[in-house]
């Protein structure tokens, strides 16, 4: 082939085969940063050993404010009536009942005591809590999400403390 008669042909082979060079190195890089940083771990179906690795944000630590002491909850006598949640209670809350399939299933709820800590949303299948693919955050001891399912007929939702393992009441909401 004549290089001199096609400089344009030329120069787009050139700017192909660079690009193609950039590419594998970048796509070399990015394997070895995950490789030394753990990201992405093996999947338990292929090494039968443990399970996947989960993202876990840190919890908020001391910024050298002082805040106020908590008070020591006061347990009630036997036969007085309770008036007050725990403190630690998770709650869960959705305004519909029944749904369409995939339509939008709003998940709201508070946590007084859970201050930043990431929930997992799951979803009872088979008798067993299975994590559903949402998770969300806790922001001035409250928290909203929704989920889209279509799996019809009655679905029960919770959120567990990915921390903690303070699990929330149950939802039913009806799909279909």
């Amino acid at each position: 082939m004549d290089t001199e008669k096609r400089p344009v042909l030329t120069g787009l082979l050139a700017l192909v085969g660079v690009a193609v060079v950039i590419g594998l190195l970048g796509g070399l890089a990015v394997m070895v940063g995950v490789q030394a940083t753990g990201i992405g771990g093996t999947s338990s179906a292929s090494s039968g050993e443990e399970a996947p690795a989960t993202f876990n944000l840190p919890r908020p630590s001391d910024t050298g404010t002082t805040a106020p002491a908590p008070e020591e909850p006061v347990e009630p006598t036997e036969g007085e009536p309770t008036s007050e949640a725990p403190v630690e209670a998770l709650s869960l809350t959705t305004s519909r009942q029944s749904v369409s399939p995939m339509q939008q299933i709003d998940l709201t709820g508070t946590y007084q005591s859970g201050e930043g800590a990431i929930l997992q949303v799951q979803r009872l299948e088979d008798g067993a809590w299975i994590d559903f693919p949402v998770t969300v955050s806790v922001s001035g001891g409250s928290f909203a999400t929704y989920v889209l399912t279509g799996r019809t007929g009655p679905n029960q939702f919770r959120v567990v403390d990915t921390d903690s393992e303070v699990v929330s009441n149950e939802v039913t909401v009806t799909v279909g």
